[in-house]
């Protein structure tokens, strides 16, 4: 794919876990929920710039999708049409359904 500028980071799903996730680093830390959350929006906007960075996915190696770790959760990303879409979020620690995508 090269380097090339994409368009948008899109959710293909709503990812109920990452928010989930944030107001529960909160209740204990705020400060660390905040970094989370940056960490994340960090990692996923490079995708924009970079969208191999990610590695395939070692659960479906045949299926088109890639991953961002933002530790502990999995982020699963397919790029198209200029744009990247997440299909799916997973904490590390789950066993991953297949992801799709609904065209």
């Amino acid at each position: 794919m090269g380097l090339q500028n994409l368009e948008n980071i899109i959710y293909a799903h709503r990812p109920p876990t990452v928010p989930e996730a944030i107001a529960y680093i909160h209740r204990d830390k705020p400060s660390a929920a905040v970094a989370f959350r940056r960490k994340t929006e960090k990692s996923l906007s490079r995708l924009k710039k970079f969208p191999e960075s990610g590695r395939p996915l070692p659960e479906f190696p045949e299926l088109p999708f890639r991953e961002v770790i933002v530790y502990p959760y999995r982020f699963f990303y397919k790029v198209k049409n200029n744009d990247v879409w997440i299909v799916a979020v997973w904490h590390g620690a789950q066993l991953p359904d297949e992801p799709e995508m609904n065209e």
